[in-house]
């Protein structure tokens, strides 16, 4: 078997007018990037929009994630052309690979085998440069803060209280936490930091936003820290709301890209799920709704993070109301929730998947909280056994619940027809689809739902700092925000060593921020951390190009 640069290093790809005229665009609607990249034009978005109707809306989401590999975004990729192989109309929609974990561990998040989106290099590289984008932004904001204090600090900021930090595209831990204005010609020495790029607020407005100007009106309301007095400061304050939307115009405008079968795939923005919403842009998904028959797009990791902040927020801000669930689950990864080491996957453990399969029957509970139809997508790894195959299959009948197997990774969208069939059924069975709290709720009441009913946890603590952060936010008026909650993706807990399906747990919050800008409260739970750090062996190690520009190593 080839690896996945390989495969997508020696498919033919279509040229982007050809994708864009499948979806109903002309050449006047699209500003290339090449041959086989492409963003598509404002005016464009607002009038797709106005004269199309939407199609139908297919969130994949998966089980709590393992080092064994789930393939929510190859299993994405292959139903998108499972779909269009069965005669459909449809487009898929995912967010934009970062580069910090793509030279970390995790590698690349463009699908793998025969369900990629290409081209695959440039996509999990820089594509078309929205997130430096986003970071020359950001970083614009955290610089004229620093200057502002320098230069007189009319607004009487704190720089014990400016919880705005700077931004990088890399995964550098030794800059989590540093010390700026050093030297005397340097302005005001303070304790600072820095984020990942897609963790900052600006990343999550840019995939909230309508237009260019909510997006300028969005940036404004970011809260950079507080006064003397405790009384929040925002962006519009210092007056570059303005000049980071500029640095944002052609960010905010969505890229078309295809999959290795030539399927249109809508590829924009990338906030993480672990401490943000975790969902491409607003503007992607509603041009693929828009264009498109069927749109097949994701969340971030397990369906207690990704899937749960698609429906409470994204849906909630967009107005989305989605059709059917895919739920990717992995004979591999529900032996590891049943105990198995990493070491002994590769052998047939009925035992250890029959313990596993909990994990699954709680995310399965998770989707069936916001009255959605559901198929589980089994996604075949080769040394998989025909009677743990058999197993995942039985229990999901006994729960009454759709099962498929998709071999998308080894068939493209050949190997997904079984589930696209199940598909096409559900999505056209009536749905009754709410969020799972209202926003008039108390904070506390809206973390509880959340922490109870989708982790499962016993009791939520909140620390006197969370406590503290609670009455000044009530006081501040963001009270009737939705939560994002900052959890591990490892668990269902807050403790990323219990895996399964944990009970009987207590859940803390230890801070809650606001992302005022993006519309959300942000609940940081456990050591959830905003900058993640290099591996032993970063996959950085591996990537190599030759004199020809070949690139390999990449996955």
């Amino acid at each position: 078997m080839k690896s996945d640069i390989e495969i997508a290093q020696t498919t033919e790809m279509e040229p982007i007018d050809k994708i864009a005229k499948k979806l109903g665009l002309g050449a006047n609607d699209i500003e290339r990037y090449g041959k086989y990249k492409a963003k598509i034009k404002l005016d464009t978005y607002k009038q797709v929009l106005e004269e199309n109707d939407p199609g139908k809306l297919i969130l994949t989401t998966a089980i709590t994630p393992t080092p064994a590999g789930e393939g929510k975004s190859t299993t994405t990729v292959g139903l998108g052309q499972a779909l269009n192989k069965l005669g459909e109309n449809a487009a898929v929609a995912l967010r934009e690979p970062s580069l910090g974990p793509c030279m970390g561990i995790k590698g690349g998040a463009a699908g793998g085998g025969y369900s990629q989106v290409v081209p695959m290099e440039d996509i999990n590289l820089h594509f078309t440069g929205d997130i430096h984008a986003i970071g020359i932004a950001h970083n614009l904001l955290a610089a004229t803060i620093d200057n502002h204090i320098k230069q007189g600090n009319e607004l009487n900021l704190d720089p014990n209280q400016i919880i705005f930090k700077r931004v990088v595209d890399m995964n550098d831990r030794a800059l989590r936490e540093i010390v700026v204005g050093l030297g005397a010609k340097n302005g005001q020495t303070r304790e600072d930091g820095y984020m990942i790029t897609v963790a900052s607020e600006v990343m999550a407005i840019l995939c909230l936003a309508e237009d260019i100007i909510d997006l300028k009106s969005r940036l404004g309301e970011i809260i950079i820290g507080y006064t003397y007095e405790g009384q929040p400061v925002k962006a519009k304050e210092l007056e570059v709301a303005g000049a980071m939307a500029a640095l944002l115009k052609d960010a905010l405008k969505p890229n078309l890209v295809q999959t290795l079968e030539n399927t249109p795939a809508f590829i924009h923005g990338g906030p993480f799920a672990n401490i943000a919403h975790g969902c491409n842009s607003i503007m992607a998904t509603n041009l693929a709704l828009h264009t498109a028959d069927y749109t097949v797009t994701e969340a971030g990791f397990g369906a207690d993070l990704g899937a749960e902040k698609f429906f409470n927020i994204k849906c909630r801000f967009a107005d989305l109301k989605p059709d059917a669930v895919v739920l990717v689950a992995t004979v591999r990864a529900l032996k590891m929730h049943g105990g198995a080491n990493g070491d002994s996957l590769q052998e047939k453990n009925l035992e250890a998947l029959s313990a596993g399969l909990e994990n699954l029957e709680k995310h399965i509970e998770n989707v069936q909280k916001f009255n959605l139809p559901l198929v589980v997508a089994i996604n075949e790894f080769t040394n998989d056994t025909e009677a743990e195959i058999k197993l995942i299959k039985k229990r999901c009948q006994e729960l009454g619940v759709e099962v498929a197997l998709s071999q998308v990774w080894e068939k493209g969208g050949a190997g997904g027809v079984e589930v696209a069939k199940k598909v096409l059924n559900l999505v056209d069975q009536p749905s009754e689809f709410k969020p799972l709290y209202s926003t008039e709720d108390s904070i506390e009441e809206k973390i509880e739902r959340i922490a109870t009913e989708v982790y499962g946890a016993a009791k939520v603590n909140f620390t006197a700092q969370a406590k503290k952060n609670i009455k000044q936010l009530a006081e501040n008026g963001f009270a009737n925000l939705p939560i994002c909650m900052a959890k591990t993706p490892a668990s269902l807990s807050d403790d990323p060593s219990l895996k399964g399906r944990p009970e009987g747990f207590e859940l803390t919050v230890r801070e809650i921020k606001v992302s005022a800008g993006a519309g959300f409260l942000v609940a940081l739970t456990g050591d959830v951390l905003t900058m993640p750090g290099l591996p032993k062996e970063p996959s950085a190690e591996d990537i190599d190009i030759n004199a020809e520009g070949k690139i390999t190593g990449l996955f």
